[in-house]
């Protein structure tokens, strides 16, 4: 009886945890999802992040629009930690992107770790 009990009580605590998401893997910025939105001439982006933000020493700074060879489109500077808002999205608007380019990635900075997180693929053509 007391083997089954504490089998019980185990079995309820893993299922009573949530999954853990790729910001508590390694603490990194990781890009979960984009889009884009082409309007008057240049690119609307929202990139929804996650990221293991523990306060104004630790949060998801920034993120960036690249395109081929890394080069830099545009970015988001983030003002504040999320830590209570996991994931949270953000847009940045007015973002050229050559019409040579067709996909863009997406990547988010960890203000202690830097750029070390999933990024995200986007098709803007």
């Amino acid at each position: 009886m007391r083997l089954v009990l504490i089998a019980a009580l185990v079995l309820a605590g893993c299922n009573a945890s949530a999954e853990p998401g790729p910001a508590d893997d390694d603490g990194c910025a990781h890009v979960i999802d984009a889009t884009a939105d082409y309007g008057d001439g240049s690119w609307t982006i929202s990139a929804t992040v996650a990221s293991a933000d523990t306060g104004w020493g630790k949060y998801a700074d920034a993120w960036q629009v690249r395109g081929p060879d890394n080069e830099l489109f545009g970015e988001r500077v983030l003002a504040h930690p999320h830590e209570n808002e996991q994931p949270f999205t953000r847009s940045l608007s007015g973002v050229a992107i050559p019409d040579r380019v067709d996909t863009v990635t997406i990547a988010a900075r960890d203000s202690v770790l830097g750029f070390c997180g999933e990024v995200f693929t986007l098709e803007v053509r």
